[in-house]
């Protein structure tokens, strides 16, 4: 047990490392990240509803999420194939364009969430 203990902590210890890592060194980790906790920022202050903040956070999961994927698919594509390829290339920006099309999704979604806090603000 203390063996399967210590793997699980093991496990948690690189998958943080590899966060950690990815917000380090990834420029549009730390923009997606901004623009989270100016949503959150907006969440405060408008009140949203319980569903609205579960909405959010399952947004800002996925969006993070597939950063992290992205992240890790260009330095195996990069490890594997150092030289320029059509097949490292293809695969590097369809994880780039995963990101791009939940990036666009959530903030549709971010937008028909707030405008309507933000017009009754006015």
């Amino acid at each position: 047990m203390l063996h399967t203990r210590q793997s699980l902590l093991k496990s948690f210890q690189h998958a943080f490392e590899g966060i950690i890592h990815t917000i380090k060194k990834e420029r549009n980790i730390k923009i997606h990240l901004s623009f989270m906790c100016a949503v959150i920022l907006c969440g405060f202050y408008f009140h949203i509803t319980k569903i609205e903040w579960m909405i959010c956070l399952i947004l800002f999961a996925l969006v993070l999420s597939l950063e992290l994927v992205n992240t890790a698919i260009e330095a195996v594509v990069d490890l594997a194939s150092p030289d320029i390829h059509p097949l490292a290339k293809l695969s590097k920006d369809a994880a780039a364009g995963a990101v791009l099309i939940s990036a666009i999704i959530s903030a549709i979604i971010g937008l028909m969430i707030f405008i309507p806090y933000i017009i009754r603000s006015i």
